[in-house]
């Protein structure tokens, strides 16, 4: 784990990485940008173990020497890492290490995974996850100290963009001057939100969208029949994150798309009283199932508006979708596909604040009737 041959695809960012490393031209602030779930922070962390590494190869890190050894577990001495968190106990104690254990454990599972993931690891509920003042204090005082293996110091900061203000002046000298050895390594998926003085202390290196083919492979590794990991690698829009939640819900998907099937025909056919079951078998599912299957509608409501355009390689479907969206696709255009959506999105956000969901449920698939006749 955490070696560059564990990172999906991304090849002309992990060379340029290497090669940057065997010229001594590494900067002391670097930030890779992209969209979630494209890899920046696995390659963040796959170049920060390399940058540790006594004896690094071509390829990356040796492996085999002890400074390896201790960061293939992330618990190597000279390896830190800074995150927004929600407040703890207090602001002094609002820092990374008070979730750090945390953060290690999720990166040991999958360094894929996107801010929401880590807000629910968090049980942040309403709360911003941000930095807070104390975290510049806790790293100046981390980075103060001589290096333990007598080598780099390497900090990987992720979401910069949640750092406020008075985070960001303390840090600004520490990132433009940094001790000497030591790189910080960002990662952001909004850089133009990342305040400006942190932004122009940097050197930014954007990531594309990881390539189909790279998806699927690495589906196929995970133990994805090949049938379905061309059409989940489309699916997931150049995200690992996402391509490994669809891999999840695969199990989910045949009946979350039978209940999507089934709402929109009894919707069409206004039989209220099986809609009322329909809604109370969705209420039973749980909120995380229920908050996937709200994805996998609003997905499908995407896939048949845009099936009406006939590209056909615009759309991303399973077969038994695209032979649903040969009858369903014609109700769904310009005047609804929007007011739709937000109904999901209601739902979604209902759903999040514990509202009953016999209620939500029922409550939109009342809605469909009308909406599906616009």
């Amino acid at each position: 784990m955490f070696d560059f041959a564990d990172v999906v695809g991304q090849e002309a960012a992990k060379a340029r990485l290497l090669a940057d490393a065997a010229a001594g031209r590494v900067p002391h602030a670097l930030m890779l940008t992209g969209s979630s779930g494209c890899g920046k922070l696995a390659l963040a962390t796959a170049f920060a173990r390399h940058l540790l590494c006594s004896h690094p190869t071509a390829e990356g890190p040796c492996g085999v020497c002890p400074s390896c050894r201790m960061s293939r577990h992330l618990q190597h001495p000279d390896l830190h890492f800074s995150f927004p968190v929600v407040r703890f106990k207090d602001a002094a104690r609002s820092v990374s290490d008070s979730y750090v254990d945390a953060w290690r454990e999720r990166m040991v599972r999958s360094p894929y995974f996107t801010l929401a993931d880590w807000l629910a690891l968090m049980e942040a509920g309403n709360q911003q996850a941000i930095f807070f003042a104390a975290e510049a204090d806790a790293l100046q005082r981390k980075l103060a100290l001589k290096s333990s293996q007598g080598g780099r110091k390497v900090v990987v900061m992720a979401w910069p963009e949640k750092m406020r203000t008075e985070c960001a002046n303390k840090l600004l000298k520490l990132i433009e001057e940094p001790p000497a050895g030591t790189v910080f390594l960002m990662t952001s998926e909004q850089p133009d939100a990342v305040l400006p003085t942190i932004l122009s202390r940097t050197q930014r290196m954007a990531l594309p969208p990881i390539a189909h083919e790279d998806l699927a492979a690495a589906l196929t590794a995970m133990g994805v029949p090949s049938s379905e990991t061309a059409a989940m690698a489309r699916m997931a829009g150049g995200s690992f994150a996402r391509a490994v939640q669809l891999k999840e819900q695969s199990g989910d998907a045949a009946y979350f798309f039978d209940l999507f099937v089934r709402l929109m025909r009894l919707s069409y056919m206004r039989k209220i009283k099986e809609m009322k079951k329909w809604s109370e078998e969705v209420a039973a599912l749980g909120r995380e199932r229920q908050k996937d299957f709200l994805d996998h509608c609003q997905r499908l409501l995407r896939e048949n508006f845009v099936y009406n355009f006939g590209h056909e390689r615009l759309n991303y479907m399973t077969a038994d979708e695209q032979q649903f969206a040969t009858r369903f696709a014609r109700f769904v255009n310009e005047r609804n596909v929007m007011p739709i959506m937000d109904e999901l999105a209601a739902c979604a956000r209902d759903i999040e604040q514990n509202v009953n969901p016999k209620m939500v449920f029922f409550d939109f698939a009342l809605k469909m009737i009308v909406l599906l006749i616009q």
